[in-house]
Order: structure tokens, then C-alpha cells, then sequence
């Protein structure tokens, strides 16, 4: 086996820039150098990092190499911005040849209104495309033509959703591919998005960790508009003043589809009405009352749904790559007919009865 020269990055979610540059030779690591914006004491820990990961197997594990490191720092260690668990994730993503996020150029598609149907199947047309390699990363803003709940592929409908009432309210009611818990959106009120990357991006990531790296950038965005975020296992954001947005994720053929619903000015009396766990789901948005609407990010910013989603554009743009894009006639074709089929179908909806 031919030596190679290795390169990962790893941006510790709420902490600091983590780099490793290595060589892989005979199914070992040798000449590693770690490197990054973090700060750490003293001096020689790590000089004794990169000794520790010098010689190790390639099949070592997140966990073996953590032990690895953790045996080899001086006494009194201190690291800020980092972990020795982050120094393991670097190096399996530069064995496993993860891409970085200055990789790639993302497409920022934002269209008028659709139906929840027709956002569904853009979510999966566009996430094959992206994995075939027809279309490039892409950072979709959605803006919803009507009220709905969007229920997690594997949740029970009858259990969640009140049909009767969504019926009488006219909220649509439909079945995403993707996990999690159940949303409920308004026109005008709610900011989703989705984010479809190569998993190159996540690779050497665990599941769970995958999530806070494909958030990192939001919770850069809302402090850039003065609100302190912070990601919470598995899969939400939150501030003092409550939560503020819930993600989900599916994985197919190489690609990645992470979307996240943010709460602008939601009518909670009007979800409680349709969703049978409304007010469980208010108690985590630090509302306490159903009459009350879930407002953290309107009242947090004193902005409007118009420039926070602008500034939040603007902030991964001046991060990352962001080029201006939209759904392609064939992608659309394809996605029309697949909320036909799939996502207006009743078996679909009723898969988990």
C-alpha cells in the first residue's frame, strides 16, 4: 500500500475549528498534526496527541482512538473549543475522506408557495438528485400555499393528529419520509427549510452528531441577529426564550436531507385543536397557555419572517458558497407526480394507522 497524505476538518458545534493533517501508511497513521483555532493547556499536550494518534490502526474506533488520547495527556489538561471525542471524529472523517462544507457550492432555491404534498416530493426528487450527482448541494427555503400538519414517517396518525378538526379547520394533514415528531406550519408564520448535501459532508460522523454539524451554521445565523442558540440532542434548537425549531433527517443512495421547521408566529390555540400532544409540545416552547401564540422568533428579533429568513441566507452565504438556484422542469415533473402517488395517497398517509 502506497502512503497517503490525509486532511479533515471537524467544526465543533458551540466550539472551535478542528483540523488534522496525516499520512496513512500500511493501515497505520503516521506523521499526524493536529491544528485548529481551539485553545489548549499546556503547551505539550499536543505534541502528546499527536504522538498518541501516531502508529494507530485505521480500524480503530471513535471510542478506541478517545481512549487512546485520553491516556497520553499531561496531567491537568485543559482544552476550550474542543474535546478529545472531537479529535477522534476529525481523524476518522480524514480516514474517511469527508468533504468540508468550503468543498462544495450550495444552491439556494426559494419559490413561491406549494402545497405540503408537492414539499414533500421535492424533498425526496431533489435528495436523489443531489446523490446522483445531477444536482449540486442545495439550501431550499419552503413557503407553504395553506396550514398542515406534517407527521414523522414512523408515527402514528390517529395518535397524533385529531382528523376531525383538521378537517373543520382546513389543515392539511400529510406523512414525511423523514423520523421525528409531528409539525404543524401556517402561511406566513412558520420558517422551514432544507438542507441536501453529499454524505461526504457527514461522513465519520456519528448519527447524532450529524445533526449539530448541519445546524451549526443556524445557530451562527440567529446569533448574528443577537439571539444566543444552543442545539439540543437530537434534533431541536433552543434559546431562553423557548424553542425554536425542530429537525429531521433521511439518508438515501449517498445523499443526505436534513430539513428544519422554525417557529415565527404560530397559533397554538389552533394546534392544540388539531395535534392530540399540542400542549406537551407547548410546554418546551415556553408557552404556558394554549391561547397564547409560539412567537420565539418574531419576538426574540423584532424582525419580520421576510428578513430573518434574508439575514439567514446571508449569513451561510457569507460562510459558504451560496448561489442562487432553482427546481428544474424535469425535477418538478418528477416531484408532481410523486405527491400525486405517494403523498396525497391514503395507504401512505395511514402507513402507521
Amino acid at each position: 500500500m502506497v502512503a497517503e497524505s490525509r486532511h479533515g476538518e471537524y467544526k465543533v458545534p458551540g466550539g472551535k475549528l478542528l483540523v488534522v493533517d496525516l499520512v496513512l501508511d500500511k493501515d497505520r497513521l503516521s506523521s499526524v498534526r493536529l491544528s485548529g483555532d481551539f485553545f489548549l493547556e499546556p503547551d505539550e499536550a499536543l505534541d502528546a496527541i499527536d504522538q498518541a494518534l501516531t502508529g494507530a490502526s485505521v480500524s480503530l474506533s471513535a471510542g478506541e482512538l478517545t481512549e487512546r488520547i485520553q491516556r497520553a495527556l499531561p496531567e491537568g489538561t485543559t482544552m476550550v473549543g474542543i474535546s478529545v471525542p472531537a479529535i477522534a471524529t476529525v481523524v476518522r472523517r480524514a480516514l474517511a475522506r469527508a468533504s468540508s462544507w468550503t468543498d462544495h457550492t450550495f444552491g439556494l432555491i426559494h419559490r413561491a408557495a406549494e402545497s405540503p404534498a408537492l414539499h414533500m416530493a421535492l424533498d425526496e426528487v431533489l435528495t436523489h438528485e443531489v446523490a446522483a450527482g445531477r444536482r449540486g448541494p442545495t439550501l431550499r427555503v419552503w413557503e407553504w400555499d395553506r396550514p398542515a400538519i406534517i407527521i414523522g414517517s414512523f408515527q402514528s396518525l390517529s395518535n397524533e393528529v385529531d382528523m376531525g378538526a383538521a378537517h373543520e379547520l382546513g389543515v392539511d394533514v400529510v406523512r414525511r419520509i423523514s423520523g421525528g415528531g409531528a409539525m404543524f406550519v401556517e402561511p406566513g408564520n412558520t420558517i422551514t427549510w432544507s438542507l441536501i448535501v453529499p454524505e461526504t459532508l457527514v461522513e465519520g460522523l456519528s448519527f447524532v452528531e450529524s445533526y449539530a454539524f448541519l445546524d451549526e451554521w443556524v445557530i451562527q445565523a440567529l446569533g448574528d441577529m443577537g439571539i444566543r442558540a444552543w442545539y439540543v440532542p437530537i434534533n431541536d434548537i433552543t434559546s431562553e426564550g423557548g424553542k425554536i425549531a425542530g429537525a429531521a433527517q433521511k439518508r438515501l443512495n449517498g445523499a443526505v436531507l436534513h430539513h428544519v421547521t422554525m417557529a415565527y408566529d404560530i397559533d397554538a390555540e389552533r394546534m392544540t385543536q388539531v395535534l392530540r400532544i399540542g400542549r406537551e409540545k407547548l410546554s418546551d416552547k415556553g408557552t404556558a397557555s394554549a391561547g397564547k401564540r409560539v412567537d420565539p422568533l418574531r419576538r426574540q428579533t423584532g424582525l419580520s419572517r421576510e428578513a430573518i429568513i434574508e439575514r439567514m441566507a446571508a449569513s451561510f452565504g457569507a460562510r459558504f458558497t451560496l448561489t442562487p438556484d432553482d427546481v428544474r422542469s424535469d425535477e418538478m415533473v418528477a416531484a408532481q407526480a410523486l405527491a400525486e402517488s405517494r403523498f396525497q395517497d391514503a395507504a401512505w398517509l395511514h402507513r402507521v394507522p
